[in-house]
């Protein structure tokens, strides 16, 4: 790879901050208290493949924020036949917001490659997420001072892979197309967004899934130095 990179964008969650993770820890805290018949082990299983669905139309604007949050619980809740009221949903969509960023476990590697690069490049955010969640989960994991700028979907107006989130970005870090890289866990989102904009792209490949040939990947955060 040629190196002419002095900008580098990354993801926020499933690339450095563990959002499996955090989000299990969440679950299994509010449950223990109002549900405790709940295995939350169970509940995870259905959760995150309908989270993931129901993010990717959030992602294209075909279901609205408030919809996001109450349709994951609820075709959740629904797939381990578990009686809940919508209000019980919405109580619990709140508490899982506020303490979501409570939980802070980053993917291994994070803090060592985040000194690395940061020696070499400016580094900055590019999220989906809602705004001040991610604000919270920057600051209580203690990565915010590594990053010159962090761009959220609220911010641009549209969410990756739009391209306009990506050039939004690009101005607001007074980077040049040519010299950035962006790096996430999304091929679709943040890998084409990014190659589509004009960016080059590197696919955080945490699962090891099959990947097609022509994009760069890494299954580990400290494989960004072989790149990078």
């Amino acid at each position: 790879m040629q190196n002419n990179i002095k900008d580098v964008f990354f993801d926020l969650d499933h690339t450095l901050w563990d959002f499996d993770k955090n989000s299990e820890l969440t679950f299994e805290n509010i449950f223990n208290k109002n549900h405790p018949t709940i295995e939350t082990k169970i509940f995870i299983e259905k959760y995150v493949p309908i989270n993931q669905a129901c993010w990717k139309l959030y992602q294209y604007d075909k279901i609205t924020h408030a919809e996001l949050r109450y349709n994951r619980l609820k075709h959740s809740f629904d797939a381990i036949d578990y009686f809940i009221s919508d209000e019980q949903i919405e109580s619990i969509a709140q508490e899982y917001i506020d303490l979501l960023p409570e939980n802070n476990h980053l993917f291994d590697g994070t803090f060592e490659v985040l000194d690395y690069l940061q020696q070499k490049y400016k580094l900055h955010i590019i999220t989906n997420g809602f705004a001040e969640v991610q604000f919270k989960k920057i600051t209580n994991s203690k990565i915010g001072s590594y990053f010159q700028t962090i761009t959220n979907s609220e911010m641009a107006g549209v969410k990756k892979p739009n391209p306009i989130i990506f050039e939004y970005a690009l101005d607001l870090a007074k980077a040049k197309k040519e010299n950035s890289i962006m790096i996430g866990d999304c091929l679709e989102a943040d890998v084409q967004g990014a190659l589509d904009a004009g960016l080059d792209a590197i696919f955080f490949n945490e699962s090891n899934g099959q990947v097609p040939q022509n994009i760069k990947q890494v299954n580990h955060l400290l494989e960004l130095k072989k790149y990078l």
